[in-house]
């Protein structure tokens, strides 16, 4: 399987709101990030739209060519603005208003009946959903059963460890996704992923669908620049 690479634009937005006005350009940034491979766009808009803003989706959104991605916390908003660009992916994230980023999965037991919600009304729509889960076979197999098309891992723990040691690092992770893959769920993966530990993770669990990148790319971009950066990282996936 070909992993995807989805890069997450919310930086470029941080950016341009730290000032003010328009700069950096968050729609040509998603747009140049495509023309020089990226294989989707990942924003993730929260409620007090310190990065990507909701009326930067609805610009977007008609512009990507690629696969896009919405990832965020399913509040009423967040759902109105889903079903109103129709993007080709969305994935759940159990993020509260004041976290600074995304710092734990869903428990999908203990929240079966509104994700099962959740996915059925994102699904009727025809919209490929994923819910982001740590790396737990219970969760994994708690996804399935709450009609989720796919999970993604997510994947701090695994890079705050790997200079200690990939394969321990890595292990969780591997039970993880093969427990979704026997659940009949796709898998992605995100979040502190980076040229470091990218290339282990997908040589290891080689079904892995997608990643989705944003923090380390877009830091690596300010020194290599951004076309360089993603056929770095293209690299890294495809790395053998």
């Amino acid at each position: 399987m070909k992993t995807r690479l989805s890069v997450n634009i919310n930086k470029f937005a941080t950016l341009r709101n730290a000032r003010g006005g328009n700069m950096p350009d968050v729609t040509k940034a998603a747009l140049d990030c495509e023309r020089f491979g990226a294989e989707g766009i990942t924003v993730h808009p929260r409620p007090d739209e310190r990065h990507i803003r909701y009326s930067d989706v609805r610009t977007i959104r008609p512009l990507v060519k690629t696969e896009f991605n919405i990832e965020g916390n399913p509040i009423p908003a967040f759902i109105d603005l889903v079903d109103e660009v129709v993007p080709d992916q969305v994935t759940l994230v159990p993020d509260a208003r004041d976290a600074i980023t995304s710092n734990q999965g869903w428990d999908t037991l203990r929240n079966r009946d509104f994700l099962t919600e959740v996915c059925r009304e994102f699904k009727s729509r025809g919209i490929r959903t994923s819910i982001f889960i740590d790396p737990d076979p219970a969760m994994a197999e708690g996804a399935a059963a709450c009609g989720a098309d796919r999970v993604e891992l997510y994947t701090e723990g695994y890079a705050a460890k790997y200079a200690l040691g990939r394969e321990a690092a890595i292990a969780r992770y591997v039970e993880a996704a093969e427990a979704a893959r026997h659940a009949g769920l796709g898998l992605n993966a995100g979040h502190d992923l980076s040229l470091e530990n990218l290339a282990y993770f997908i040589q290891t669990i080689p079904w892995t669908a997608e990643v989705s990148i944003g923090h380390a790319l877009i830091c690596d971009a300010l020194y290599l620049g951004l076309e360089a950066t993603i056929a770095a990282y293209l690299a890294q996936i495809r790395k053998k």
